[in-house]
């Protein structure tokens, strides 16, 4: 039924039957077969909605139902877990983590406040109930009352608040500290109910509060030897660099889950010693493959390639602060040197699709198809070029095993810049040391970025002027003005306006050069079920741990 809301805005929560309860202010009590028609599901009444712009002002995220399963899930079983990266500076930190070592980790054996489905919509975690008011500036949220640490202490309020509190402290080095900096206050209302007041409106904090580094912590915990989190599994051993050996928590507040009794993760840094781990039985799941790799994955029996579909990009990035980026005209030359439909087929074996040098994909609901596609235009890129006064000189273009793919479209590139007379040198650099010595150090270089959560996730990150991984060093004011604007506006269509423009402003004058969005893909024994794309990452946006079994 629809109710009467209490007050002004849109309340949408779960009556703990599997049946959503949705109160709309000034609306008449109507049954839902009226107001949506028929057989309409939880997540088909959620969809309509959204389309009628009721996303904003006092909203409680729903509880989704999960997807009907062909089979049902078995207990039991243990699997060894290969990422792609490993260092011994591995945390169990979840504000520190820099690996996907550590992000698989993080929901291993923690939980946040909400999560992601496959269509990156957040939903209810460890969060009851989310709720806003003052134009998403204060935010109040109730926490489940089932919920127990793996240390039998119960999840309170005062947990909350330190876990959020803590990414503040420049002391803590949290990867999130720029996302964290605007909760002004963040304050216990009651043992499982606190509230959070933001310097200025953001209807995204729900989405930025499923990210898995605002997992939540005991109040006080600050060693992190080992891990005493809420989540699916407990720690039984963490070596960095080494391994991780997870186990089943019993007493996990999801009934049911997880299925398997164990799972040990490790880093193979290599990518054909990741496939060849797999293929031998060594490893039951592998992250990250090569698209090289896959036609072998996909031939070999009892194996099986998984895809997720994203926004993931593998960027060439030129300093617009240093010479010869500083340059407009030779960041446009370079721009239109890009072959980009030769790049999705050879290099990426069609696992991508085809991106236009800024952030946001064609499955982001604020998209904008209508921004001219760069084209592959060498008769521009001479021009431009020549405008430029760099023609026929030679610049070093850092490449790196560290960053995906970028030897390939170094390569690419310098091909190009031979047609035109500009020559690339490219530079070899070994992956220790590239993401601190070189990324956003040098002139010119490759990097690679997942797809994340949201538009003001990816914009404030990356492009905000001053921001931490701003690599190109740009900085436009406009951009950064409808930023803010951004966060503060409730109707979609007016903030699909304003992320248009940011796309074209990123388009026309950043210095980051996006080719493709690729897929991510990963591989597994056949009998491994349960894993679902989630774009924010590699195996299921790295939490797999609580859905995935073994069909024995």
């Amino acid at each position: 039924m629809l109710r009467k809301a209490r007050s002004g805005g849109m309340r949408v929560s779960d009556s703990g039957a599997g049946e959503l309860k949705v109160e709309i202010a000034d609306m008449e009590v109507l049954p839902c077969s009226e107001a949506f028609g028929r057989g309409a599901s939880r997540r088909e009444v959620m969809r309509l909605l959204i389309a009628a712009g009721m996303s904003a002002t006092a909203a409680t995220l729903p509880i989704f139902a999960g997807a009907a399963r062909a089979q049902t899930p078995r207990a039991g079983g243990r699997i060894k877990v290969a990422t792609a990266t490993s260092s011994t500076a591995e945390s169990l930190d979840p504000a520190r983590g820099l690996t996907q070592a550590d992000f698989s980790r993080v929901h291993m054996f923690y939980n946040g406040l909400t999560s992601f489905d496959e269509t990156l919509t957040p939903k209810l975690n460890l969060a009851e109930e989310i709720g806003s008011s003052e134009r998403a500036t204060v935010w109040n949220i109730k926490l489940r009352r089932d919920v127990r640490f793996h240390d039998g202490s119960p999840l309170t309020s005062a947990d909350v608040v330190y876990s959020l509190q803590r990414h503040k402290d420049p002391a803590v080095g949290s990867a999130v500290r720029s996302l964290a900096a605007p909760m002004d206050e963040i304050a216990a209302t009651g043992p499982h109910e606190l509230r959070i007041r933001l310097s200025g409106p953001n209807v995204d904090l729900p989405l930025i509060l499923g990210l898995w580094q605002f997992a939540i912590v005991k109040d006080g915990a600050a060693e992190f030897r080992m891990a005493n989190g809420t989540g699916p599994y407990k720690c039984q051993e963490f070596r960095p660099g080494v391994r991780s050996l997870a186990v089943r928590n019993s007493e996990y507040f999801k009934p049911g889950k997880p299925y398997l009794d164990e799972i040990e993760l490790f880093g193979i840094a290599d990518e054909p010693a990741r496939v060849n781990a797999l293929l031998a039985g060594d490893v039951q799941l592998v992250s990250q493959i090569n698209a090289r790799s896959a036609q072998r994955v996909i031939s070999a029996p009892k194996f099986a390639l998984f895809e997720t579909r994203s926004g993931a990009y593998h960027e060439l990035g030129i300093r617009v602060d240093q010479v010869p980026g500083s340059n407009p005209d030779f960041v446009l030359a370079v721009k239109h040197m890009f072959n980009r439909e030769q790049i999705r087929r050879v290099v990426y074996q069609n696992f991508a699709v085809i991106a236009n040098d800024q952030p946001i994909d064609p499955t982001n609901r604020f998209y904008d198809p209508s921004l001219p596609q760069r084209p592959f235009d060498l008769d521009k890129a001479r021009f431009h070029l020549q405008r430029s006064g760099f023609a026929n000189q030679t610049f070093p273009l850092v490449v790196s095993p560290a960053a995906p793919n970028s030897e390939e479209l170094g390569q690419l590139l310098q091909q190009s810049g031979r047609q035109i007379g500009l020559n690339f040198n490219l530079q070899r650099v070994p992956s220790d040391g590239y993401w601190t010595n070189h990324w956003g150090k040098d002139p010119m270089f490759f990097g690679s970025v997942p797809q994340k959560a949201g538009a003001d996730i990816t914009f404030t990150l990356f492009f905000k002027g001053g921001g931490a991984y701003n690599e190109s060093h740009w900085s436009n004011e406009r951009f950064d003005s409808l930023l803010i604007e951004a966060r503060a506006e409730s109707d979609t269509n007016k903030r699909r306006e304003m992320y248009g423009e940011m796309q074209r402003l990123v388009h026309d004058s950043c210095g980051v050069c996006i080719p493709v969005f690729a897929s991510y893909l990963d591989a597994h024994v056949s009998n491994l079920k349960g894993l679902r794309p989630i774009p924010t990452g590699s195996l299921m946006g790295y939490n797999f741990a609580e859905s995935i079994w073994l069909d024995q």
